[in-house]
């Protein structure tokens, strides 16, 4: 079984362009996976709720009640990065899903896989 682990501006994408990541993960997946969001996202969103108004945060308020149902928070030790954890989570077992250019290069050289949104209207394998 393959780890998922969500990055947190990927967690923003149903709210912002009106489309279910969910059902698009079950759509493309090629073999079991197991969804995650790290623990320092879940952070990143309450502090979005905390600090924007408007679209920002009620974007990061339903995204928080998505992870609650439909993904695993990974508990991670430390202060580091939410980039720099999933790097160092990474490898052949992961996929990642981020929009986040310099994550996705940090990734794959990890030799995890990449989901990233495509066209603003579905996901797909990078």
């Amino acid at each position: 079984m393959k780890k998922l682990i969500i990055d947190t501006n990927f967690l923003l994408i149903p709210f912002q362009f009106s489309f279910d990541i969910f059902s698009e993960f079950e759509r493309i997946k090629t073999e079991p996976i197991q969804i995650f969001v790290l623990d320092k996202s879940i952070d990143e969103l309450n502090k979005i709720v905390r600090e924007q108004k408007g679209k920002d945060k009620s974007a990061a308020k339903m995204a928080l009640q998505l992870v609650e149902t439909r993904a695993d928070i990974l508990m991670t030790e430390g202060e580091d990065y939410v980039d720099d954890l999933i790097v160092s989570l990474a490898d052949k077992d992961t996929i990642v899903a981020t929009q986040d250019k310099e994550l996705k290069k940090r990734v794959q050289k990890k030799g995890a896989k990449l989901i990233i949104m495509k066209q603003k209207k579905y996901l797909s394998f990078c």
